[in-house]
């Protein structure tokens, strides 16, 4: 696919270029983002360099990977950065993070919702996954804020540094955001809200 430019009220959502190297090794050496993302720990100027100039590149063209850096403005800082994972034909997954110096300002729920609409829309996506450690609160807080619904806890559903983790589990359909779905989707009973019973006349009594 070719790279795209996304925009919101604050913000403006584009693939990473050589010169935010910088700003993704400073936002990187955060301590939050280290515990939850899997990043390589320490996370060198080298490794910040790898991820913008061939890992962003490389999954743009083959269609695998699409990353965005979040900035305040055209010409604003990096506040956060989003990134897309292709599973199976109709599903991506999504995972982000903030920068530190930038947080409590919605701007990540703001880029979300923006990669979610362009996913759906234009990229043919039917499914929005989102998967989290147990104990993210942060990252799910943002899912929820943007619409996700909480499907449960997977078992040894994320693998992090080496180790098996439990991980919260969500996903974002198109209808979730009031937009069409590429494909129809018929929901098990279980998925939709229960009819209000019937109303019973007590008044006779026996």
């Amino acid at each position: 696919m070719e790279p795209i430019t996304l925009t919101t009220e604050r913000l403006v959502l584009r693939p990473h270029l050589p010169a935010d190297v910088t700003e993704v090794h400073a936002a990187c050496q955060d301590p939050a983002i280290q515990r939850w993302i899997p990043v390589p720990v320490p996370y060198r100027l080298e490794d910040a360099e790898t991820f913008v100039t061939e890992k962003v590149p490389a999954g743009w063209q083959d269609d695998s990977e699409y990353n965005f850096a979040v900035l305040l403005g055209a010409d604003g800082p990096l506040v956060a950065a989003v990134g897309l994972v292709t599973r199976g034909a109709h599903a991506h997954e999504i995972g982000y993070w903030a920068v530190a110096a930038h947080r409590g300002r919605g701007y990540t729920a703001e880029a979300v919702l923006a990669v979610a609409r362009w996913l759906f829309t234009e990229a043919g996506c039917v499914r929005l996954i989102w998967r989290a450690g147990v104990g993210n609160t942060a990252s799910r807080a943002v899912a929820e804020k943007t619409g996700f619904r909480i499907e449960g806890v997977a078992r040894a559903g994320m693998e992090h540094r080496d180790t098996l983790r439990d991980c919260w589990v969500g996903a974002l359909l198109p209808s979730d955001l009031g937009l069409p779905s590429r494909l129809p989707y018929l929901p098990s009973p279980s998925s939709s809200p229960s009819p209000s019973p019937e109303p019973v006349d007590v008044s006779a009594g026996s």
